[in-house]
């Protein structure tokens, strides 16, 4: 939370994985709980902003579990479509610059290496939930979706899928390359994730001497796409010109 003059930039999900590791790296951003700035509720959101101004919101918070989603859509619904769809028509009142925190599962994952105007196809609620939050986003000409993927700094199961790719890092990563766009006036989409990989080698990347078992995507109840990696090329080179 700021404490001195008005906040500039306001992060929501300051309690989740990437806020807490942002916080770490940027603690001069404020970061508001869902009790202080529910984005399910317009009009907290907006007295917030008047008593503290903010020039960029980093839309963060979600509901992401995929298998709880699939036992509660419609919580999926009020937070990540309704929610956020509530951040944007606040970013447009008030003209305030808007980064909206997506994730790779947008894409049907039958192919990999994903580019940002690749067509997007979810496979799951929690998917198209954030889907539909792109889709509020999209119609502000002030904003950037980045799409990425991201995980705990210590693998936190006993085993990971050995038949999934993707382009995820831990958190620690991400956020540090998140970082690095977020005071710039960058707009649209862009992919911000690591090498193409198993989640089985990315788990073990984390800590090799821990002991990680095998599991198959066919081997869960909920739908996983098979390869959602990451083309990052654009964020490469926008981080080159910096």
């Amino acid at each position: 939370m700021a404490t001195t003059g008005k906040s500039r930039i306001i992060f929501t999900g300051g309690s989740g994985l990437l806020g807490s590791e942002f916080k770490k790296i940027r603690p001069d951003i404020d970061y508001p709980s869902s009790k202080e700035f529910d984005v399910t509720d317009y009009n907290q959101m907006k007295k917030y902003v008047q008593s503290h101004g903010c020039d960029l919101l980093i839309h963060a918070a979600a509901f992401t579990s995929p298998p709880m989603i699939d036992k509660d859509p419609l919580r999926a619904v009020e937070v990540n479509i309704a929610g956020t769809s509530n951040v944007v028509k606040l970013c447009m009142e008030f003209g305030i610059r808007l980064i909206y925190i997506s994730t790779d599962y947008v894409f049907k994952g039958d192919k990999g290496n994903y580019a940002e105007d690749d067509p997007v196809f979810p496979v799951n609620k929690y998917a198209w939930s954030k889907m539909g939050g792109e889709c509020a986003v999209r119609m502000y000409d002030k904003s950037l979706i980045i799409r990425t993927t991201f995980g705990p700094n210590i693998f936190p199961y006993q085993k990971a899928f050995v038949d999934q790719w993707t382009s995820r890092e831990s958190v620690s990563v991400i956020a540090k390359k998140i970082i690095k766009v977020i005071d710039k006036n960058i707009t649209g989409v862009i992919h911000i994730g690591g090498k193409r990989k198993t989640v089985f080698e990315y788990a073990i990347s984390l800590d090799q001497t821990k002991k990680i078992g095998e599991l198959s995507i066919k081997d869960v109840s909920f739908s996983v796409p098979t390869d959602t990696s990451l083309n990052c090329d654009k964020y490469e080179e926008t981080i080159s010109k910096l």
